[in-house]
């Protein structure tokens, strides 16, 4: 696999911050994930049965865990404590007082029950930074209900204005509404950081998976209050502006194109044979494109399905309209572009093991760039050497924790 020359792996912008994963599943592991991409030193707790990611999508054969949770956890140090004992739970507490930031994903209040809640553990580390994501906030009438990420997406309003009008609101092909709050998570962690490193002090980030998703609504409730207008589904059309969409091309293939700009559909209309396009006021300006979309899009789709793909992006990236093809993982995992710039990376296990393909590393940074620095899989397979790092636990000590099942 070839790999990008210009980022090279040095010392990772977060390299001094450690980071208590109190999560499971997709929320709280990605925003972990994402901050140790960036050198931070991630302690994942899993439960002693394993993180249930661990069992969703393909097994790897030998390692007896999902390829998704291989990815999730990359970078991480994993110890397996059971927090519904006592004993378990104040390990948590314990862990705490060397920890920068904690994230966490169980519903609200459950930490707080088991006496490691914020305001309980700010009371040993008052400079903590305590990241919780939930289905509906920490406070508010829902705060007690569960939340899934499909369930944030269907009431954050993404749903409702995906898919075609006269079908079902259709989910993403991602988990989207629990990676976008695991960005809100990271975002408020570093701000949290910020602000920590400059007036000190911690503080108790709050991320929702409802607004998380609703925050992605762009100006719909403002128009909404101001003209009564709620968006409708309209498949893969761009609902304020026009041309933008997704056309079939004569090969049977789809191409995106978003021509949806002044200067660029003047471009967009000599690139296909429609000069006068671009001295038609009707659609000189975005409103009256928008006013005639369906009829645009039919023109453009009968150029479209005269040619290749091929010949439709080379057309068009000719005339400086932006315009690409339509691609599935297979077509990602071959692209010169994702492969120059390291955004499809590999980790080798080594033993002859096939090396683990897997994205690289959002965003690149020039001086500290992140990096894969290990792979981690068993459960509880650095607990003996955490405890013994960061509590100065004796064997001795982990051996007793092991025969109460409080640790793995």
């Amino acid at each position: 696999m070839r790999l990008g020359r210009r980022f090279r792996i040095n010392s990772g912008a977060l390299k001094d911050i450690v980071v208590l994963e109190l999560g499971s599943l997709i929320a709280a592991p990605f925003a972990t994930r994402l901050l140790a991409d960036f050198g931070a030193r991630v302690i994942k707790v899993e439960a002693l049965t394993g993180d249930p990611l661990r069992q969703w999508g393909i097994q790897h054969p030998d390692l007896g865990t999902s390829y998704w949770s291989l990815v999730q956890s990359r970078s991480k140090e994993l110890i397996a404590i059971d927090l519904h004992k006592p004993e378990g739970a104040s390990l948590v507490y314990a862990l705490a007082k060397s920890a920068d930031i904690v994230v966490e994903n169980f519903r609200p209040g459950r930490l707080d029950e088991w006496g490691i809640g914020f305001d309980q553990l700010k009371r040993v580390n008052p400079d903590l930074i305590m990241v919780s994501i939930s289905g509906y906030g920490q406070t508010g009438p829902y705060r007690d209900r569960p939340g899934f990420g499909n369930i944030a997406e269907s009431m954050g309003g993404i749903r409702a204005v995906t898919g075609y009008e006269d079908g079902e609101p259709l989910r993403v092909g991602v988990s989207l509404g629990d990676q976008v709050a695991s960005l809100y998570a990271v975002i408020g962690a570093l701000l949290a950081l910020h602000s920590r490193d400059h007036a000190g002090g911690g503080e108790h980030v709050d991320v929702a998976l409802t607004e998380a998703v609703f925050s992605l609504t762009e100006a719909a409730l403002t128009e909404y209050t101001v003209a009564g207008v709620v968006p409708h589904r309209t498949g893969n059309r761009l609902h304020r502006a026009a041309p933008s969409g997704v056309f079939a091309t004569k090969d049977g293939k789809w191409v995106a194109i978003g021509a949806n700009g002044d200067s660029i559909f003047a471009r967009f209309a000599k690139a296909i044979g429609h000069a006068e396009w671009a001295d038609n006021p009707e659609l000189m300006t975005n409103a009256g494109r928008v006013a005639q979309v369906e009829w645009l899009e039919e023109k453009i789709g009968e150029w479209t399905k005269s040619h290749t793909s091929g010949e439709v992006i080379a057309a068009l990236v000719a005339a400086e309209v932006p315009a690409g093809p339509m691609y599935t993982i297979a077509d990602i995992a071959q692209d010169p572009n994702f492969l120059e710039r390291e955004a499809i990376t590999s980790y080798a296990l080594g033993g002859g093991a096939d090396p683990i393909v897997m994205p690289g590393i959002v965003p690149k940074l020039e001086n500290h760039p992140g990096s894969v620095r290990f792979i981690h899989h068993a459960i509880g397979e650095d607990t003996e050497r955490v405890l013994t790092d960061l509590l100065h636990s004796s064997p001795q000590d982990i051996a007793a924790l092991r025969d109460q099942g409080v640790i793995r």
